[in-house]
């Protein structure tokens, strides 16, 4: 479910925004603002980089939930698949022919191996925020 994946976003947004106030007070919102910007352009890039900060949660959330719902669509339509040919037709077909359920199996360890890559990458991204929250530009 979207939910599950932003409600932990969620977590981590808020987890390294504690992190961040515990180490660096205010100044942490420093992060907002590139150094070497002009003064023209603060009313413009304050918001810009607000923006891109919160949206984190929604990258993070949809990118794992979009990769775990497509291995799942995929699995449940090819096994759908893969049992209509096997019992739909005759016995023959069933006991020479194998390939379907077989694809079906070798699915499974992929999107098992597509799930264990993309909690890599949520745990990568959050260590990252963690990183950028202790250690200022």
């Amino acid at each position: 479910y979207l939910i599950v994946t932003f409600s932990m976003a969620v977590m981590v947004l808020v987890g390294v925004n504690i992190i961040a106030g515990r180490f660096h007070g205010l100044v942490y919102f420093g992060h907002f603002l590139p150094s070497g910007c002009p003064f023209a352009l603060y009313p413009l890039i304050i918001p810009i980089e607000f923006i891109s900060y919160v949206f984190r949660v929604v990258s993070l959330s949809v990118r794992l939930f979009a990769n775990m719902m497509a291995g799942h669509t995929l699995l449940a339509v090819l096994a759908g698949f893969g049992y209509t040919m096997a019992v739909g037709t005759s016995t023959d077909l069933f006991f020479h022919h194998p390939a379907p359920i077989f694809v079906v199996f070798v699915l499974v360890f992929l999107e098992t191996a597509v799930a264990i890559i993309q909690s890599y990458v949520f745990t990568i991204l959050t260590c990252m925020y963690l990183d950028e929250a202790i250690n200022l530009h």
